[in-house]
């Protein structure tokens, strides 16, 4: 039992690997993960800023690796184009965008009051 959880753990690693190997958009937020990580550091938030920073940091991942998921299981089963597909994909990404806007805005309450 716990030989398969450790394995289920490997899988999603795996997933990790390949989300920001093969997607330009995940090493944008990975860039910008490490950037709130730091500023985080140097303005010195308080500890429910660092909850809210987690939050949203994990939301805009989770956002884009069910992005990505959607996108290779959508070209595997429809690789020609096909109007319910790319419309399935263009909301899809419509998700992604929200939830980084959501987060970076969460970003600015938090940081914007310690730089001014």
């Amino acid at each position: 039992m716990i030989k398969k959880e450790i394995r289920s753990f490997g899988f999603a690693f795996k997933g990790i690997y390949t989300l920001v190997k093969t997607q330009p958009h995940a090493r944008f937020h990975l860039a910008a993960t490490l950037a709130v990580i730091a500023i985080g550091f140097l303005l010195d938030v308080t500890g429910s800023d660092w909850a809210i920073l987690v939050l949203a940091v994990g939301a805009v991942w989770a956002a884009e690796a069910l992005n990505t998921a959607l996108e290779f299981l959508a070209d595997r089963v429809a690789p020609e184009w096909h109007e319910l597909v790319g419309n399935a994909k263009d909301v899809a990404a419509g998700g992604v965008l929200i939830v980084s806007i959501s987060a970076a805005v969460a970003g600015l309450l938090i940081f914007l009051p310690h730089i001014i």
